[in-house]
């Protein structure tokens, strides 16, 4: 109860304090690129029940049917706008709506898509038993996914293999651990953009990410172990 009320509260406060934000952001995707302002995408959110995530557009109209659907650092369909919004994070914030309806939480684990969920059935039965979040600690320490995928040989097989597991790992190792007041923590280091981001090393050798010391001050944790990939590949957001 608590945790929603900070929800409501924060999501509807940034709302308001952002919206002359927000119509800047609007007016500039809209004037320099055609296309609808939003993106709306289905993702999964607790219990399994599909919803629309809602973003800043950041690719040109119709992008997912004009090449793969993994993006990576440099793909062209991301426009001007688009490169700095996503790199800013800014694309996101129209999920304070999603938030203040009930589909997501403020802090919690990152919605995805439902083929990606059938790759870790077991894993997702537990990571869908919360309402999905806007920020989470991993995705502080994955926040450049974009540029380890550009690195990669083969940036959708990456993503299921390599990078989906260790966000899960960490997921449910914050399952049971994290309190109102880590929540707070995580909110306060996207805002201010303080956690030490995961280098492909980490991910490429297999190095299961810690809840150790960072610029946070987080607590640490026992490593969890990476899920089994079970199904085959399937397509990224």
């Amino acid at each position: 109860m608590l945790k929603r009320t900070i929800d409501i509260v924060g999501s509807a406060a940034g709302l308001i304090v952002l919206s002359p934000l927000f119509l800047v952001m609007a007016a500039a995707v809209k004037l320099t690129s055609p296309g609808p302002v939003f993106y709306r995408q289905a993702r999964l959110a607790r219990g399994g029940r599909e919803f629309r995530i809602i973003k800043f557009r950041s690719m040109v109209d119709g992008a997912e049917h004009r090449g793969a659907r993994v993006t990576r650092a440099g793909d062209a369909r991301v426009t001007r706008v688009g490169a700095y919004l996503r790199r800013h994070k800014l694309d996101e914030l129209p999920q304070l709506l999603n938030v203040l309806v009930g589909d997501m939480s403020l802090v919690g684990p990152r919605p995805e898509v439902p083929e990606f969920v059938a790759h870790y059935p077991e894993e997702f039965a537990r990571v869908l038993s919360v309402r999905p979040g806007v920020t989470h600690r991993a995705t502080q320490l994955f926040r450049n996914e974009e540029d380890l995928l550009a690195r990669a040989a083969e940036p959708r097989s990456f993503y299921v293999e390599r990078i989906l597991p260790r966000k899960l790992a960490i997921y449910l190792t914050d399952l049971d651990r994290t309190s109102v007041l880590d929540d707070l923590r995580t909110i306060l280091d996207t805002v201010l953009n303080r956690t030490v981001a995961i280098e492909l090393e980490f991910v490429a050798g297999g190095v299961q990410p810690s809840r150790g010391q960072n610029a946070a001050g987080r607590p640490a944790a026992a490593p969890t172990a990476v899920p089994e990939r079970r199904t085959a590949a399937g397509s990224l957001r």
